[in-house]
């Protein structure tokens, strides 16, 4: 099964948070898609833990080196369906894009973000539950 992962579940797994292990479990022998701009999300993700002191340079560059390593399917998808996804759902674009990729996809969402799991839900898009 694809399952379009965002990158609430990535940094979890990075840094270790309490959910890490059900969100392995969840993944393991599945094949996970995400659009191009998680990249740039986990890095944005990164340097905002950076800025706030919640981790170090080192902890960052392992953090960096280990989501190299997990296998993610990069894949297209519209930006103006996503602008649209946007403008509909009042949103910002990073959230558009991964839920485009989802119903292009026809895939699940995996997140611990709550507000794009409820936009998600509202557009039809099956979540994958992480308790």
């Amino acid at each position: 099964m694809m399952i379009v992962i965002d990158t609430s579940a990535i940094i979890a797994v990075l840094i270790n948070e309490s959910h890490k292990q059900q969100l392995l479990k969840l993944t393991d022998g599945e094949t996970l898609i995400a659009p191009l701009s998680l990249h740039w999300e986990i890095g944005n993700a990164l340097s905002a833990m950076l800025k706030r002191n919640r981790m170090t340079h080192e902890q960052a560059q392992l953090a960096v080196d280990s989501y190299e390593c997990i296998p993610i399917r990069f894949v297209e998808i519209s930006l103006s369906h996503a602008v649209e996804i946007a403008a509909q759902q009042k949103i910002y674009a990073y959230d558009a894009y991964m839920l485009a990729c989802a119903l292009k996809y026809r895939t699940p969402l995996l997140t611990l973000d709550q507000g794009l799991e409820q936009t998600a839900r509202h557009l039809g898009i099956n979540i994958l539950e992480v308790n």
